[in-house]
């Protein structure tokens, strides 16, 4: 079956990349064939070895469409006007354009939010225009589905199924820290939690996951190590190598929890706070006092391993859902 993806791929954000890196191997694990919308579609197609089409070229995007027997939206944070109305504008027409094709539309594994009353009414409006298949990644997307009238299943994010190479040694002795450099409130405390960190005898990592919005951030912290990657492989492996992560960027909380390696979340935003939630892990607003984190990390702290397990065990049956909803 040809499928096409919509999400936020292609411009080097490493959660994203990893969420399609994710989809892609599992749907061509299945014997389907991925088709993924990017903002660099050479790249993306270098990189995943699927076909992928430019997410903002309307001939593209109808001729994506036109040869795909249904359309994911998803994974990731989309349906949601935080940031801008214009992107939860662009993935309502995209899935619009599918129902109007007749075309199978799943929302795959998503966080929903957070959204303004207007945009809430619109999702509501577009979700339950026609049968769609909604999964997301959230109990707390969940609930504010059901507050919208919309009926939605649990999954799990898709990056929770990617694996750290065979050869990757754990140090149990390094600290990851992964800012967001759009977050700046979070800096302060990651600045002064590295410095506890090392005068405890801790290496630090800092790892930037958007270069170009997160070099800034993570150079500034005074860790002994300062990774740069778009790369979900190398990002994952980073992880995996580490004893602990403390992270404000979802996805190295995600990874980590891929990788089993425990981590707190510095939470900016709701999907944060949410994914802890249903991991089991500690989670700190941007506010946090160092010595509280410091503390979670020197004990060890640890989300709850079987809820993990749960996670990972519904990210890998929601591709069933969606393919034969």
């Amino acid at each position: 079956m040809k499928i096409t993806v919509s999400g936020y791929y292609g411009f080097h954000n490493t959660g994203d990349e990893a969420i399609a890196l994710a989809i892609s191997r599992e749907l061509r694990a299945r014997g389907h064939s991925p088709l993924l919308l990017s903002h660099a579609p050479d790249h993306t197609r270098r990189a995943y070895g699927c076909a992928s089409s430019a997410r903002m070229n309307p001939v593209a995007l109808l001729r994506s469409l036109l040869g795909a027997q249904m359309l994911w939206s998803g994974g990731g944070g989309l349906l949601q006007d935080k940031t801008s109305v214009r992107n939860l504008t662009y993935y309502l027409a995209l899935i619009r354009g599918a129902h109007l094709l007749g075309r199978r539309v799943v929302v795959f594994n998503q966080s929903i939010g957070p959204l303004s009353l207007e945009g809430g009414a619109r999702v509501a409006r577009v979700l339950n225009q026609r049968r769609t298949n909604i999964i997301v990644r959230d109990r707390a997307s969940l609930e504010t589905l059901q507050h919208l009238g919309v009926q939605a299943r649990l999954g799990g994010d898709p990056a929770l199924l990617l694996s750290p190479g065979a050869t990757v040694q754990r140090d149990r002795n390094t600290v990851l820290l992964a800012p967001r450099g759009d977050v700046s409130d979070a800096n302060a405390g990651l600045k002064e939690l590295t410095r506890s960190l090392q005068q405890k005898g801790r290496r630090v990592v800092a790892l930037s996951f958007h270069p170009s919005v997160d070099d800034r951030a993570a150079y500034s912290l005074g860790a002994d190590e300062v990774i740069s990657t778009s790369d979900p492989v190398t990002a994952l492996n980073t992880i995996a190598a580490a004893g602990y992560v403390v992270g404000v960027r979802l996805h190295a909380l995600i990874l980590a929890a891929a990788a089993g390696v425990p981590f707190v979340g510095v939470s900016y935003d709701p999907k944060v706070a949410g994914f802890c939630a249903d991991a089991g892990a500690p989670s700190v607003p941007t506010s946090f006092e160092a010595a509280q984190v410091c503390g979670l990390v020197m004990k060890n702290t640890a989300p709850d391993w079987a809820q993990v397990h749960e996670m990972k065990t519904r990210a890998r049956d929601s591709f069933g859902w969606a393919l034969e909803g």
